[in-house]
């Protein structure tokens, strides 16, 4: 019997929880995860843009951002773009 595999909530609390892991050599925060172990995660043999919605959403949820850069994804806090400079009419002329 096959188990139904995880919701899109229970794969971004499995990535927050790596966020705050140590690994890498670094004792927390942003990271890289590529194709392949994203598909485990969320038990998929492809992952689909709705797949990659859900998750999305599900990590804002829980305060953090998924950037898809084609052949991995990065999760960053999305803290971390709050001290971004910020454009205005002026900047733009």
């Amino acid at each position: 019997m096959n188990s139904e595999p995880p919701s899109p909530e229970t794969a971004a609390e499995k990535l927050a929880a790596l966020f705050d892991a140590p690994f890498g050599g670094k004792s927390k925060g942003r990271f890289r995860i590529s194709n392949k172990l994203l598909r485990q995660i969320l038990q998929r043999r492809r992952l689909y843009d709705d797949d990659i919605r859900q998750l999305t959403r599900a990590l804002l949820e829980r305060g953090f951002v998924l950037v898809d850069m084609d052949s991995f994804f990065v999760v960053l806090s999305a803290n971390s773009f709050v001290n971004y400079r910020r454009t205005n009419e002026e900047c733009l002329r």
